[in-house]
């Protein structure tokens, strides 16, 4: 009853300015409030002068907005620019695939510890039934589609041919996840490529080519990169 006659008071005002919505969308996305991901309504609006709760004037629009259709809260379209934590979870797991495979496509698979610290570092990224012939299979089927097997001569940039084509891998899929990591987080996965490329020595040229195209891809300074490098060719 009290809920009712505040709601009638409300909508009795005798002058006032109210915005009417619209809904022109949904989908899913990261509420910040709820802290999770939760459906969404995408809705535009028209302000009106109100007198006696009825809308009499248009005063413009406003700007659109998304509204969380679990809490309500309102928020600016930017906010989906922000990855659902599914989707920022499979970004994180392509991501560390990726600079396993440029690793091992630039330095070569021959070395069993390289071999099974890659096969390490994809199942902790998310993909649990990772196997050493699968990889190789992808490093196989890489250097069929580009003519060469990894580490052939006709380099360009400190990358081979095979190598290039990773490069370009590795800029999709890092530099859309780079926002959204902490610094901790960026240099995570750089070292989880640098400890696939010492396991079975000294970084080779084109590993270290691939590590630092790893991390400009993550926005780490080269400096940072470098002193990351050396650190963990120093732990083995």
């Amino acid at each position: 009853m009290v809920h009712r006659r505040a709601r009638r008071d409300r909508d009795l005002c005798v002058v006032g300015v109210r915005t009417l919505w619209r809904t022109v969308g949904d989908g899913e996305f990261f509420c910040p409030e709820c802290g999770g991901d939760r459906n969404y309504r995408r809705r535009t609006g028209r302000r009106r002068i109100v007198v006696l709760g009825l809308p009499v004037m248009p005063r413009g629009p406003v700007a659109p907005i998304v509204e969380c259709a679990a809490c309500g809260s309102r928020y600016g379209t930017e906010v989906l620019d922000h990855p659902t934590t599914t989707r920022f979870s499979a970004m994180l797991r392509d991501a560390v695939h990726t600079v396993a495979l440029a690793v091992l496509a630039a330095g070569g698979t021959e070395a069993t510890a390289v071999r099974q610290v890659a096969v390490g570092a994809v199942r902790a990224a998310g993909f649990a039934d990772c196997s050493e012939e699968q990889l190789l299979a992808l490093i196989e089927a890489l250097a069929a589609d580009t003519g060469r097997l990894p580490g052939a001569c006709g380099e360009r940039d400190g990358l081979d041919p095979c190598g290039t084509a990773l490069a370009i891998e590795l800029h999709e899929a890092l530099e859309p996840l780079a926002p959204h990591l902490a610094p901790t987080g960026r240099e995570a996965i750089l070292l989880q490529g640098a400890r696939i490329a010492v396991a079975d020595g000294p970084y080779r040229p084109a590993e270290r080519a691939v590590l630092e195209t790893v991390g400009r891809a993550l926005m780490i300074c080269p400096d940072d990169t470098a002193r990351l490098l050396a650190a963990t060719r120093a732990a083995f």
